[in-house]
């Protein structure tokens, strides 16, 4: 994931699904220590359902299209 869907991603959970910022560090945290998706991650810790993280992955692919369509 790059830098800048990393942090669009961050800001959508923050203000979309209004998960705290302390949550998301720790998530960050164990993502970058357990080499996971920040997605699962939230999920596995209670911090969305699984309909949020079907949501958040739509929304990722969503955004990953897009990035691709504008690359060429």
């Amino acid at each position: 994931m790059t830098n800048d869907l990393q942090t669009s991603l961050l800001e959508y959970l923050r203000h979309k699904l209004a998960i705290p910022a302390d949550a998301l560090k720790m998530a960050v945290k164990f993502t970058e220590t357990s080499m996971g998706s920040l997605p699962m991650v939230l999920w596995q810790y209670g911090f969305i359902d699984l309909y949020q993280l079907d949501e958040v992955l739509d929304w990722i692919d969503n955004r990953e299209m897009n990035e691709v369509e504008l690359s060429y």
